[in-house]
């Protein structure tokens, strides 16, 4: 059975880019624009991995990070954060929320399924 990707980012452009590496490499994909419309999306179904930007409107990234981590059925779930963010502090907080790791724009299919693949279990 094929692992699920949650995918958020405001960019519809970013989110086309993943969810094609990601389907290309068997994984299915579920998309949201925004942290809220990511917790709307957080309803029940088993997701492997999260993976959203830190800059969006309506709610961050790290804040989303932070809320996702409070709900029982995801506080295990690993993310990534893909951003245009570079900085230690930003790196920082989004640890402190729960990111495991820290993928900048422009990024590398293979990088980020390299990512990926060392977070989502077989």
């Amino acid at each position: 059975m094929a692992k699920t990707v949650l995918i958020v980012d405001d960019s519809a452009s970013i989110r086309q880019v993943v969810g094609l590496t990601l389907k290309g490499a068997g994984y299915d994909v579920v998309d949201a624009v925004d942290g809220r419309d990511a917790l709307s999306k957080l309803d029940g179904r088993k997701l492997h991995l999260v993976i959203s930007d830190v800059n969006m409107p309506n709610m961050d990234g790290i804040s989303f990070v932070r809320e996702m981590k409070g709900r029982p059925a995801y506080k295990f779930t690993p993310v990534i954060m893909l951003t245009t963010e570079a900085g230690e502090a930003k790196k920082r907080d989004g640890q402190m929320a729960g990111a495991k790791a820290w993928v900048v724009k422009p990024f590398q299919p293979a990088q980020m399924l390299d990512a990926v693949s060392k977070l989502i279990m077989p």
